[in-house]
């Protein structure tokens, strides 16, 4: 009997249990969209209102958690944000937030999204409405000049 005929018999019996003993390759995890923001947050009113007070409250929760990422101004390019090689969304367009409603800019503070880690029982409710105002403060008004083409 040739050393074949022995080896074939031994790895057919244990082939299966060492198939299962490999590691699996791993599921990428899926990151949350904007699409799993429940309805009720979406519609949520903001109940702080835009005022100087709820800006000037804000402005001091966006130097201290905010700007390292999405910048001092809110342009997206803040230094943690360019080390990390993050693209982040420009809030000084007015574009950026046009289609959001304050229920989802308040839901995406609190929780979180994609590699932002949530602000959570941190900041307090009222605290996450003034930010949500702030974010709309960073948008800026084009001028003429800019919205014409050139």
């Amino acid at each position: 009997m040739s050393r074949f005929t022995l080896v074939l018999p031994a790895l057919l019996l244990f082939a299966p249990a060492l198939s299962a003993q490999q590691p699996s390759t791993p599921t990428p995890q899926k990151t949350p969209t904007y699409a799993a923001i429940p309805v009720e947050a979406i519609k949520q009113p903001n109940p702080v209102k835009f005022t100087p007070e709820s800006i000037t409250r804000a402005k001091k929760w966006w130097t201290l958690d905010c700007a390292m990422c999405h910048g001092k101004d809110g342009n997206g390019k803040g230094e943690t944000a360019q080390d990390m090689k993050l693209t982040l969304a420009d809030f000084t367009d007015p574009a950026t937030l046009k289609d959001r409603t304050d229920g989802e800019v308040f839901y995406i503070i609190k929780n979180g999204h994609n590699d932002m880690p949530p602000e959570g029982p941190r900041v307090k409710t009222e605290e996450n409405w003034d930010l949500v105002n702030y974010v709309r403060s960073l948008a800026k008004k084009k001028t003429d000049a800019e919205q014409k083409p050139q």
